[in-house]
C-alpha cells in the first residue's frame, strides 16, 4: 500500500508496532455492516461496528459489536456504570471524534473515551474495524485493539 493510501488509524498502528491487514473496497453510502463483511467475503461476526455514545454524566463512550448485532442500551449503561447511555447524533459525530459516518474508528479519535467491545471479539484470532476512512477496514488481533483502545470486552448486545 503507498504511503497516500495509508489512514492515520494504519499510521498509529505501525507507530505502536501493531500488526494489522488493510482491507478497502468500494464504498456506497447505502451500504450495511452486514454487506461491507460479505465483501470482505467475511463472517460478520468478525467484521464490528464503531458507535459512540454518551451517557447522562455527559461523558462519551465508544461501543464495538458485530455489524449484525445492535448495541443494547441498558447492557451498555451497565458496562460504563452510567445511569442511561444514548447514541449521539451523526453531526456530532465528526466535530466529537474527527471522523464521518461509516468511517469511524476506536483508533486515533480526537480523545481516547472509555472503549467497550463485545465479549465475542476474543472467539476470534483476527477482526476488522474501520480504518478511519469510508472504504478502508483493518484486519488485527481483538487483543491488539484492545490495547490500541485502551478497551475492555463486555456483554453489549441485545440478545436474539
Amino acid at each position: 500500500m503507498a504511503k497516500d493510501d495509508k489512514t492515520n488509524v494504519m499510521r498509529l498502528l505501525d507507530k505502536a508496532k501493531i500488526s494489522y491487514v488493510s482491507h478497502t473496497y468500494e464504498p456506497d453510502p447505502t451500504m450495511s455492516g452486514e454487506e461491507i463483511a460479505s465483501i470482505l467475503g467475511e463472517d460478520p461476526e468478525k467484521v464490528f461496528k464503531t458507535l459512540v455514545t454518551q451517557g447522562k454524566s455527559g461523558q462519551f463512550y465508544v461501543f464495538l459489536v458485530p455489524v449484525k448485532a445492535e448495541l443494547d442500551l441498558k447492557k451498555a449503561a451497565k458496562a460504563a456504570r452510567e445511569k442511561a447511555i444514548a447514541m449521539i447524533k451523526q453531526k456530532e459525530l465528526l466535530p466529537l471524534t474527527g471522523y464521518v459516518h461509516g468511517g469511524c474508528s476506536p483508533v486515533g479519535m480526537k480523545k481516547l473515551f472509555p472503549t467497550y467491545i463485545h465479549i465475542s471479539c476474543r472467539e476470534f484470532d483476527h477482526i476488522f474495524v474501520s480504518a478511519g476512512k469510508v472504504g478502508y477496514q483493518i484486519e488485527l488481533p481483538p487483543e491488539e485493539l484492545i490495547r490500541i483502545a485502551k478497551g475492555t470486552t463486555a456483554d453489549i448486545i441485545i440478545d436474539d
